[in-house]
C-alpha cells in the first residue's frame, strides 16, 4: 500500500514515495461507498492509503480484494479517527522479517510525544 495524504497523524512521518509491504487478512472485506461519498473522501484528503504494487503503482491488478478506488485506509473528516484493512501490527518487528508497519506507529508517536 502507498500513503495518499501526508497531512495526517498516521501518515505524516511516512515516505510518500515508498510502497509499504503490509499484510492483509480480511478475506472478503473491501472498502465501498457511493459515488458522492467517494468524491467527498478524495476532495477532503481523507484517503490515507491505496493498494499498490511493489513499485508504488496504483493499478487494478494491485488491488487484492476489489476495494473501491484501491482504497486501503481512510480517516474521518476531522482526521483524528482512521480505519484500514491491512494490518501494520503484523509488519512491525524484525522477527517478522518486515518492519514497514512500524513506520506507521512511529508516525503516530512522533506527533503525540512532541
Amino acid at each position: 500500500m502507498k500513503p495518499q495524504n501526508m497531512d495526517t497523524l498516521v501518515t505524516r512521518g511516512l515516505n510518500a514515495d515508498k510502497a509499504l509491504k503490509i499484510p492483509i487478512a480480511h478475506g472478503e472485506g473491501r472498502f465501498y461507498v457511493g459515488d458522492d461519498e467517494l468524491k467527498r473522501l478524495n476532495d477532503n484528503g481523507q484517503v490515507l492509503f491505496r493498494y499498490c504494487d511493489a513499485d508504488g503503482n496504483i493499478t487494478p491488478e494491485s488491488n487484492p480484494n476489489g476495494a473501491l478506488d484501491n482504497i486501503a485506509g481512510v480517516t474521518n473528516a476531522g482526521k483524528n479517527v482512521f480505519g484500514m484493512m491491512p494490518h501494520p501490527e503484523r509488519a512491525a518487528d524484525e522477527e517478522l522479517s518486515n518492519t514497514d508497519g512500524r513506520a506507521i506507529f512511529e508516525s503516530i508517536l512522533q506527533l503525540v510525544t512532541a
